[in-house]
């Protein structure tokens, strides 16, 4: 039996849009486990959230990385920097929907201070 894959409906993402839109300065990077069969549909999700806020989305070549760490979503930020804002925000609003999100320090990236990484990995 397959899992239902992972997405946002029109409503979370109206809500998450609205949420969002109180940080209107803010860095973000996506990422997502190429394992997971339903990861770029759901980081589309997400970019398309990020983009409608005006949020700048670092486009670097990194969308198919993903931190081995969580296996469903995580905010990374740099070593010895908290969660923005924005990330917080965001956290907040994923887990009215139930949706949990871990935050990891990552020190393995360049991670500029008050941005973060969403991290999509595989399903646990």
């Amino acid at each position: 039996m397959q899992a239902t894959p992972r997405k946002l409906t029109t409503h979370q993402k109206a809500i998450m849009i609205q949420v969002l839109l109180v940080y209107p300065v803010q860095q973000v990077g996506v990422c997502y486990s190429p394992a997971a069969a339903d990861a770029l549909a759901y980081a589309q999700d997400f970019l398309t959230i990020f983009k409608t806020v005006g949020w700048t989305v670092n486009h670097d070549g990194s969308a198919e990385i993903v931190t081995d760490r969580s296996a469903g979503l995580a905010l990374l930020v740099s070593r010895g920097n908290n969660l923005p804002p924005g990330a917080q925000a965001l956290r907040d609003a994923l887990r009215i929907y139930e949706i949990e999100v871990e935050t990891f320090c990552d020190s393995d990236r360049e991670i500029a201070s008050g941005s973060f990484v969403l991290s999509i990995g595989s399903r646990t």
